[in-house]
């Protein structure tokens, strides 16, 4: 399936895209930049990766949201096909509308890095289709701006309907809102992650890409690598 990685000023994360698009099709993936108007023709799967996009000026995605490719993410994004954004691509996402809620800054208002737990709570995405709901595998994550808001309305329908994809948890799946060790940045109902009601796009917080290869895999079950499989 051939592959797009969309890449802003700033962006820094689109090298682990690269390796484990590579890794899982043994071809590269085609390579965006915020100022093309089009993506390739040939695109199946689109990814935005993480990094600061425009330094996170103003906030987030905010200027990413208003570059000459955001037109061309929305019109791939409404075709059905697969849009995964992971960390600042997840901020970029929801400043573009495709996916709701926003990313405020963590509750500690501390750059967060380190390895957190969560769980699959959806496998109705082209993401999460060789994963089991209720499997919970260890993550890094790298943030400031990972706790995930949205209204008590917003987070019932996403809740009601199927759209949390991730959730951050505890090594047997034991989820606490409150606590700053099983919910890193404080996001509303632990979620880690959240699809569209369409299904084809996903975005989250967390970074499986850089766990995909077996000597550096803290699960050992190839979850992470599994995520990328069956989308690719």
């Amino acid at each position: 399936m051939r592959s797009a990685v969309v890449t802003f000023p700033g962006t820094n994360c689109e090298h682990d895209i690269e390796v484990l698009v590579q890794s899982v099709t043994g071809a590269l993936p085609q390579k965006v930049w915020a100022k093309d108007r089009t993506l390739p023709d040939d695109t199946e799967v689109l990814f935005v990766p993480g990094g600061f996009s425009y330094g996170d000026y103003l906030r987030c995605g905010a200027m990413a949201k208003v570059s000459p490719v955001a037109a061309a993410i929305r019109e791939f994004a409404a075709s059905g096909k697969p849009v995964v954004g992971i960390c600042n691509g997840f901020q970029i996402l929801c400043e573009l509308g495709l996916l709701p809620g926003v990313l405020l800054p963590n509750r500690t208002t501390k750059f967060l890095s380190r390895m957190v737990s969560m769980k699959v709570e959806s496998t109705n995405t082209p993401i999460t289709a060789r994963l089991d709901k209720g499997e919970v595998f260890t993550v890094p994550i790298a943030h400031f701006d990972g706790n995930y808001f949205a209204t008590a309305d917003e987070v019932k329908r996403l809740e009601d309907n199927d759209q949390v994809v991730f959730r951050y948890c505890g090594l047997n799946g034991e989820v606490d809102h409150e606590s700053p060790l099983l919910n890193p940045n404080g996001s509303v109902n632990s979620i880690a992650g959240v699809r569209n009601e369409a299904g084809n796009v996903v975005g989250y917080m967390p970074h499986p890409e850089r766990i995909i290869e077996a000597d550096i895999d803290p699960n050992g079950t190839r979850s992470a690598l599994r995520l990328f499989e069956a989308i690719l």
